[in-house]
């Protein structure tokens, strides 16, 4: 799903009316019939009192057309303008007139803190104050609206986007920002959704369809995308009936220390489950008799050493590289390393002390084969590109890190992000279970295997994301959050590639007994 951004949305919706033969106030009233939709079909009349808070702009005239059809409904609503400026925008005018005809009870003008009204917790609050047009310091009284509905403790849904999170920037004050419960977002989900900093002011999001015009959509590119079943699948490549394994390419695992050979042994494990037709592992000599007993399909080669890596040789031709996982930052392996990258002409997936040494020793960077994909944790990232100030600067400074090195990062976290170049690939799959040791060594061998199979690095990449978090999603149902392990993550791949394939159930209706006369 491609994530727009604020100008495209703009953009989107004049080209639709313009498409259509429709207003901008049409389209307005569809969005607003949508989120009243929404509310019917999951209030069925109910009388819980709703609380609808309008700004003077777009956002308020749609929180208008909501509040008009909840009234004419029956609704228990209550409309507030927010009058936080003199300056009203045209479809905030129409709308205002057309709630004034069909309800005695006009909305109620907002202008400080003495006019806010009494809100129950077991009300719901409707935010409508602001849109992603916010381009202005939100007022001290709004500020102590939004702190007004946070105290209140009531489920607050937002129109589009909460109020006062900017799409394109960071806030200065948070509390000028709406924490809300869910979040109703027209066309397309807002990046700040999957922002760390930015994620927590809404706790769900969903999409409503209002008709954009659907050529605008297929044909805009977007530089940020939301990855589903949908956005992978047609990255899945079939086998034929007369493959072996030499079809599927070998994986070269480069790593391990002494006490850190279990790393090793978790990512052989996923090159293996994500598809890999061989996998060797390179290793310190004191790990090779753990090895071959707990991964008997592996090959193992060892270093001369009994504890490190001090030399990276091998006479085989793997497909891809997977290095750096519990490897350690020992002086000798250091040097090993610089000396590899010199002469290595194999794609590589780098994670652990691999960034570690590359942060330590930037000008190695600059020996990275073009694509070499990158796995790192936020303080993995931090030593590579140094602090920032906020997710929007991380983000910047991740592009030009990724096209003065021409390297794909994957920055791990809660919807983990694929950078190359300018574009964005946002996973959604996923979950608090993989915050455990060890998910990351599994992550660079799933990524490893797609790649021997011969998935270009950027598809490898985003395809072993989601397959690694549909994995925890799935192990996530018999496990819970608290008990899953890495390893389990790589017992439930075999699921998540089965889980593409398979068609969403449909609901059973059940037959209605008829009633005895």
């Amino acid at each position: 799903m491609k994530i727009f951004s604020k100008e495209q949305i703009y953009e989107g919706d004049k080209l639709t009316a313009q498409k259509q033969q429709i207003s901008s106030t049409d389209l307005m009233e569809r969005a607003g019939i949508q989120i009243f939709n929404w509310l019917h079909m999951r209030m069925q009349g109910a009388q819980v009192p709703i609380h609808i808070f309008c700004g003077i702009g777009n956002n308020g005239g749609d929180g208008l057309v909501v509040a008009r059809h909840l009234v004419t409904h029956g609704y228990n609503v209550k409309t507030y303008i927010v009058n936080c400026s003199d300056k009203r925008s045209k479809n905030f005018l129409i709308n205002y007139d057309r709630i004034k005809n069909v309800t005695k009870d006009w909305p109620t003008l907002l202008t400080c803190e003495e006019d806010f009204p009494a809100i129950e917790q077991p009300d719901i609050i409707v935010d409508a104050v602001f849109g992603i047009g916010i381009n202005r310091p939100v007022s001290s009284w709004v500020k102590e609206l939004f702190n007004h509905f946070r105290a209140t403790k009531a489920f607050v849904l937002s129109i589009d986007i909460p109020s006062g999170l900017h799409t394109d920037k960071m806030s200065d004050d948070p509390e000028t920002i709406v924490n809300a419960g869910y979040t109703l977002s027209f066309q397309t989900p807002k990046l700040v959704f999957f922002l760390p900093e930015t994620a927590k002011y809404t706790q769900q999001w969903e999409v409503l369809d209002i008709g954009i015009d659907p050529e605008y959509l297929y044909a805009t590119p977007t530089e940020a995308s939301l990855i589903g079943k949908h956005e992978v699948l047609p990255l899945y490549m079939p086998r034929g009936k007369f493959s072996h394994k030499g079809n599927f390419g070998h994986v070269l695992v480069i790593g391990g220390s002494y006490g850190k050979i279990g790393a090793v042994n978790l990512s052989s494990r996923s090159a293996y489950s994500a598809g890999a037709g061989k996998v060797t592992a390179f290793i310190p000599k004191c790990g090779f008799t753990a090895i071959q007993t707990v991964l008997p399909e592996a090959m193992v080669i060892t270093d001369k050493d009994e504890e490190i890596i001090t030399e990276i040789d091998f006479d085989i031709k793997p497909n891809v590289i997977a290095f750096g996982i519990g490897i350690g930052i020992a002086p000798k392996t250091i040097t090993a390393f610089e000396a590899f990258l010199k002469v290595n002409k194999i794609p590589l997936v780098i994670d652990a002390d691999g960034l570690n040494i590359l942060s330590k020793k930037k000008a190695l960077l600059k020996l990275l084969k073009p694509q070499t994909i990158l796995t790192p944790h936020p303080k993995e990232l931090e030593r590579l590109i140094g602090k920032w100030d906020d997710d929007f600067d991380k983000l910047l400074k991740v592009k030009a890190f990724s096209k003065k090195y021409d390297v794909i990062v994957v920055i791990k976290g809660a919807n983990t992000i694929t950078i190359y170049e300018e574009m964005l690939y946002v996973n959604s799959t996923g979950n608090p279970g993989l915050a455990t040791a060890g998910t990351g060594d599994v992550l660079t061998g799933i990524i490893a295997g797609l790649m021997a199979q011969g998935y270009g690095a950027l598809q490898a990449s985003i395809f072993g994301v989601y397959l690694h978090g549909r994995s925890a999603d799935i192990i996530l149902e018999d496990l819970g959050y608290h008990s899953m392990m890495a390893s389990h993550v790589i017992e439930g791949l075999s699921e998540a590639f089965l889980d593409l394939f398979k068609q969403p159930e449909e609901p059973i209706e059940e037959e209605q007994e008829e009633e005895e006369a």
